[in-house]
């Protein structure tokens, strides 16, 4: 392995959601520091499963007031 190329790899602690800490080894950070994460595991619902619906910046209101009134058992206008 050449000397000099690599990264520091050492030992940092993080903190999930629900503020349970851990400690891992990473290139991130100095040793000793302290990464606080806001989407893990115990959070995100590709592992949880709960699916919750955000509407950020209004765009679940922007598409319910352009689609809202559609109906799937309305036939095509022919005209």
């Amino acid at each position: 392995m050449k000397k000099g190329i690599h990264p520091d790899y050492h030992e940092i602690t993080y903190v999930m959601s629900d503020g349970s800490k851990m400690k891992t080894k990473s290139t991130w950070g100095k040793a000793g520091d302290v990464m606080t994460l806001e989407i893990d595991p115990k959070s995100h619902p590709a592992w949880t499963g709960v699916h919750r619906l955000i509407d950020t910046g209004g765009q679940l209101s922007k598409f319910k007031n352009k689609f809202g009134n559609l109906s799937l058992n309305k036939p095509a206008d022919a005209s």
